[in-house]
């Protein structure tokens, strides 16, 4: 039995814990906002957040988590009022959608450690997400947007 934090709540699997993450999620606890790309941690489709961190769920054992603190593109706000996701529908970035929730799920980290950050920023962090579509002007632009709600509700 692994044990950890899944989006806030205390969550039980048992499942082999060389399982990895991304199929726990997907298959197990019925998550699917987390998607499949390349199942070798390159094209960024499975990011989530572990304990405030950014990683690949294709790649990451189940094992990897056990009493630790993940968060889905599902939990990233109940409501889709996180400055991300309020961005990525003003912006209108999705074409396909497919990497979107990686996407957003890395941009995420981004914000949290550099709360303004300048388009190479982005365009650092942001190397290891692969738009198959191409829409990394619309996702920069974005970024840049939720940076600047972000501040806006920051101010007193």
């Amino acid at each position: 039995m692994t044990s950890f934090f899944l989006n806030g709540k205390s969550v039980k699997v048992d499942e082999d814990p060389s399982t990895p993450l991304l199929w726990v999620l997907r298959d197990t606890l019925g998550l699917t906002g987390t998607k499949f790309g390349c199942g070798m941690a390159l094209c960024g489709a499975c990011t989530v957040h572990l304990d405030g961190k950014a990683i690949r769920s294709c790649v990451a054992q189940l094992s990897r988590v056990e009493g630790k603190r993940v968060i889905t593109i599902e939990g990233l706000s109940v409501n889709l009022s996180h400055p991300l996701q309020r961005a990525w529908i003003e912006v209108d970035v999705p074409q396909c959608g497919y990497c979107q929730s990686g996407q957003i799920m890395s941009a995420a980290v981004l914000l949290r450690e550099n709360p303004k950050p300048t388009d190479m920023d982005i365009d650092e962090a942001m190397s290891g997400n692969i738009c198959r579509c191409g829409t990394y002007t619309r996702i920069r632009r974005a970024i840049h947007r939720a940076a600047e709600m972000a501040a806006e509700t920051r101010k007193p």
